[in-house]
């Protein structure tokens, strides 16, 4: 611990805060997430499960991981500083769809790899989990609620509620379980709130806003989807595939890397590090 300079608090997880560090050996700026071992069984097995996912993932598409020590009765690891913090600190910058397309991208990508390497589903995509760096790289993170796969079913309800698809509200006890597809659709309500900057299934003026009125929405009421005046048909309709009610409606990872909305950016010099720094301006400036 000698070896570090804190810097700042930059966020308080699920078990803990993670900091801004100053690593002098290396001379690198880190995120250091400190967790006290004070939990039960199922909230060390999250952590245990993060850790292992960080230490073996080597991608693009997921935050670097450094390295973690213990000391007493608190485990500390280190991570990838991602100067611009989690997605939904970046709905201050308007989206473009080409910078949408390029998110996309990345979440496909880095979900898509979790499932191939790990053979494990995330559970827990949401905008603040997925973080962006200064330069306009989007990685996935926080995978203490990640599932392993056994023949391609999870069957754990964890996670928030506001993101899961309704299959996974609506499992019960002698449900066979839920697939990838689940990911899938917490995928498409995170693009859908990243390009409007303010989360799909508003409360209104109801009396009650509690979880168990959106969760009714999620299973009841239409999919959301963005302004056709403003955004495209392929657009549109890849969030429309993501978010069909039923999982086997859905598309795979492979499919949704083939889809034109991806495609038509793929290869485009999208000024992704000019959002990001607007957003750091933004940031600076509050």
């Amino acid at each position: 611990m000698g070896d570090f300079d804190p810097l700042a608090q930059i966020g308080r997880g699920q078990f803990g805060i993670v900091r801004k560090v100053f690593h002098r050996p290396t001379k690198v700026t880190m995120a250091m997430k400190e967790i006290r071992l004070q939990l039960d069984e199922l909230q060390l097995n999250q952590i245990l499960m993060e850790l292992n996912v960080l230490h073996e993932a080597h991608s693009p598409y997921i935050v670097d991981f450094y390295g973690a020590f213990f000391i007493e009765s608190c485990v500390y690891y280190c991570m990838e500083y991602m100067e611009c913090g989690s997605l939904d600190h970046m709905f201050s910058v308007d989206c473009s769809e080409a910078v949408l397309s390029k998110i996309a991208y990345s979440m496909v990508m880095g979900l898509k790899f979790l499932k191939d390497k790990f053979e494990i589903i995330h559970r827990d995509v949401k905008p603040t989990n997925v973080l962006v760096n200064a330069e306009g790289e989007v990685k996935l993170c926080d995978f203490g609620v990640s599932g392993k796969l056994n023949a391609s079913l999870a069957k754990t309800r964890v996670g928030c509620e506001n993101y899961m698809a309704p299959e996974r509200i609506k499992m019960g006890a002698g449900d066979e379980g839920y697939t990838v597809q689940s990911d899938i659709w917490s995928l498409g309500i995170s693009l859908v709130e990243t390009a409007t900057g303010k989360y799909p299934y508003p409360l209104d003026n109801r009396p009650t806003s509690t979880v168990f009125v959106i969760m009714q929405d999620i299973i009841n009421g239409p999919a959301p989807n963005l302004d056709p005046e403003q955004y495209s048909e392929d657009c549109r309709d890849f969030i429309a595939r993501c978010l069909e009610k039923e999982p086997h409606d859905r598309p795979s990872y492979a499919d949704l890397l083939e889809h034109p909305f991806l495609t038509k950016y793929k290869d485009e010099d999208v000024d992704m590090k000019g959002w990001a720094k607007q957003a750091l301006a933004n940031k600076k400036d509050t």
